[in-house]
This record gives C-alpha cells, structure tokens and sequence, in this order.
C-alpha cells in the first residue's frame, strides 16, 4: 500500500487516516444534523462542501446535505466510490492532490469531534441480528443443553437470524436503562416481573445497505458488494434472564429489543478491502445460492473494555476484558444478506444486519459475558478488587474494532454505552 499523507493533520495510533474516510452525522450546537466525513481529530462537514460545488460533477447535492445518508446510501457504488476519492483527492497532501479545499477557508469546513454530537447516520428501517459465530454458537448450546450436541442441525446449512427492533437503535455514548420483564428464577415454579439482574452484552460487527431490491427479486451472492455501503460496532445488549424464559418457541423478543448500540461512522467497504482475506472453510458445503469463491472475511481487531462505578471513582482505566478477530466468523456479510433476501423480501438503504457476537476459542476471546464468566460461575476479576458475572447499574462497556498494518490503520472509532437503573 502507498504511504498518502493528508494536509489534516492526524494523530500517531488515529482510527481516522486518510486510508479511511468514514460517514457519519453530527451536530453542532443545537443545530440540525449534518453529514461528515472523519478525518484525524476533525469532522469535514459534507453539507459545506457540497454547497462549495465540491462534489458537483459526482454526485447531487442534495444527498450529502440530507440529515441522514439514506439518499446517499440509495444513488449505489459507483456514486459512493466517486465521492470517496474525491474525498482522498482533496485531502492528500502530494502532486495528485485536489487543492480546491485547501485553498478556501478551512474554518467552514472542518469541526474538531470534541466539540460535535454525534448523531444516527442513518435512519434504520430494518434490523437483522444473526447468530454466525461458529464458537459462540457452540459455547452457547453447551451452556444450556449440556447433554445434547451444542449446535442444532440447521446451523451449519442456513445463516440463522432475527429481526431486532430498529427503533430502539442508538448511537455510541446513549446511555442504556436497565430492562424490566418477565423472569423465571431458578427452582421457581411461576415467573415473577422485575429489572434483569443478568445483563449482558454482544461484541458484533453491522452491515449497512446501499442500492435494495425489488420485493420478490432475491440479491444473488455475487451481487453482494453492490448493495453492502460499510460497517459499524454493533452492541446487541441482552437481558438474558428475560430471553431465557421467553425465547422459546419464537426466538428473542423483549430481552433483546430494549437497546442496540452502534459506532457513528460508517467504515466503508472500500478502506477496509486492503484487509480481506480468506473465510474460514464451511463443511458441509452450503447450498448454491450461498456459495462464492470471492473473499468476504476481514481482519478486524475487536476489543470490549469495562469500567464501573467503583473504577471511575477510584481513577481506574476501563479494563480490555476481550480481545477477538471478526475474521473467524463462519457465515460471512455476503452469505447472510444472500440468505436474507432469498425469499424476496425488501431491502431498502440504511438497514442494519448484524453479524451476531463474535466469539474465539478462548475465554479471553468471547464476545459475551454469559460466555467470559461461563454464566457467572467465574466472575471476571477487575483492578480495584470488583467481580462481574453481569452488568450492574454505573457500569459502562465500550467496543473497539479497527484494521491495522504497520502506520496503515482504519479504525471504526468506538461504541459504548453505560448502564442505568430500571425505570
């Protein structure tokens, strides 16, 4: 990979080089939301370039001025590839640079992110979470059907999913209030109703869509790439008190449904594609329709700090509970939007398919706290001499994913969220 620079100055270790160039929205002040794109510790605002006709011959205008990505997300790839390396021909600092931007004032273009408000990049009209971790899938199925074979027969020939609850998707740094439902406590004959004492998380990486279908066309596997725009952190927080009492027969519902976590820059398919790789191999061979020799796994790095209460108070760091790789996931973004689509169902720009928690083959490698603490039977030990099993009240956990090859980094920034008593 050539070494660019950028005119922007961007800090040593920064999620935000020019190699990456995500989307997001942002406000400031009070003001109404505006499209940006990240760069160093900046946001340059799309909705000023654009009116400066610094995209006019690439895309309309009114599409990077919306409040949300959407417009944008529908116009497709070659619009999307177009606007990014406009977006790199402005920003790089060597011979091949667009200097348009640089010439004019920069005070109108670019915002430091401290001094913004992240906001929804998208409006989010559907949300698919999937269950495509080969191992936590696995450690799930030993921890609650110890005397049966973990996986169920249908897992290693369809991607399993379910579809979430999109209004109740949120933007990195929303606070999340504890859930309250039904309940049955162990050894108990009736449920009882109360805020869940079992509160977990789900490390996960989301696909955005672009350009949809028509309801009743199926997007073929090989057509994947024109319709996935990029990826985000995806936190599916779950009660699992209340999903384990009401998930059978019809699968999650109010124990997943009360928060969903997302990071608010969307990193493109196109910065991460220096990172794909091969995907793991699938025995038995997955039916046709799922089947393609183009390589849909990603070296991504993930990690999931936590810091409680206790810890702020006493000037503790957040603490790296887990650290895994989204490349080991078996069923991969092209299978599951494949899948998802096959029986000709509408999908539309913006909608949200996670991939389901992203699990290694080590404890330190689990995306969830049922799986780290083995459902509370080894509480996680933390520096100021506290133990979680689960989630208390105060408690705050933060994801972090990012790509990275020598000073060639793209990062997706962070999604966190902290926890606050029932209601």
């Amino acid at each position: 990979m050539p070494h660019v620079r950028s005119w922007i100055d961007v800090p040593a270790g920064s999620d935000f080089t020019i190699y990456n160039l995500p989307y997001g929205a942002f406000r400031k002040s009070d003001g109404p939301p505006r499209l940006g794109v990240a760069i160093g510790t900046k946001v340059l605002d799309l909705h000023a370039a654009a009116a400066a006709g610094l995209f006019d011959d690439v895309c309309d205008r009114g599409a990077l001025q919306a409040p949300l990505l959407n417009a944008f997300l529908a116009l497709g790839r070659p619009t999307w590839k177009a606007v990014r390396l406009r977006l790199a021909a402005l920003l790089r600092d060597d011979d091949s640079s667009d200097g348009r931007l640089r010439a004019l004032d920069h005070t109108k273009f670019f915002t430091e992110q401290r001094d913004v408000r992240m906001t929804m990049p998208v409006y989010v009209g559907d949300y698919v979470d999937f269950y495509s971790s080969l191992e936590h899938a696995t450690n799930l199925g030993k921890l609650f059907r110890p005397n049966s074979e973990p996986l169920l027969p249908n897992w290693r020939h369809i991607p399993i999913g379910y579809h979430g609850r999109s209004s109740t998707i949120v933007v990195d740094g929303t606070p999340v209030v504890r859930p309250s439902g039904q309940r049955k406590p162990p050894n108990a004959d009736v449920p009882v109703f109360g805020p869940s004492t079992r509160l977990d998380i789900e490390l996960e990486i989301g696909f955005i869509t672009g350009r949809g279908n028509r309801m009743g066309e199926p997007i073929p596997i090989g057509d994947a790439r024109e319709h996935i725009f990029g990826l985000v952190l995806v936190n599916d927080w779950s009660a699992r008190d209340i999903q384990a009492w009401e998930y059978q027969p019809l699968g999650p519902f109010l124990g997943k449904s009360f928060a969903t976590t997302i990071s608010p820059w969307i990193v493109t398919l196109d910065a991460l594609d220096p990172f794909r790789t091969a995907s793991p191999s699938q025995d038995p061979a997955p039916l046709p329709y799922l089947q393609t020799a183009e390589r849909w796994a990603y070296d991504i790095r993930l990690a999931v700090e936590l810091q409680t209460e206790k810890m702020r108070a006493a000037g503790f760091a957040p603490k790296t509970v887990s650290q895994t790789n989204f490349k080991e996931m078996y069923w991969t973004m092209a299978q599951q939007l494949a899948h998802a689509s096959v029986n000709g169902t509408l999908i539309r720009p913006g909608d949200l398919y996670a991939s389901g928690t992203i699990s290694g083959k080590t404890a330190e490698n689990f995306g969830s706290f049922i799986e780290m603490t083995w459902n509370g039977s080894k509480p996680l030990q933390l520096p100021d001499g506290e133990t979680r099993a689960f989630l208390e009240d105060g408690d705050e956990v933060t994801l972090r994913g990012w790509c990275e090859a020598g000073d060639f980094r793209v990062g997706f920034g962070k999604a966190s969220g902290r926890i606050v008593a029932a209601r």
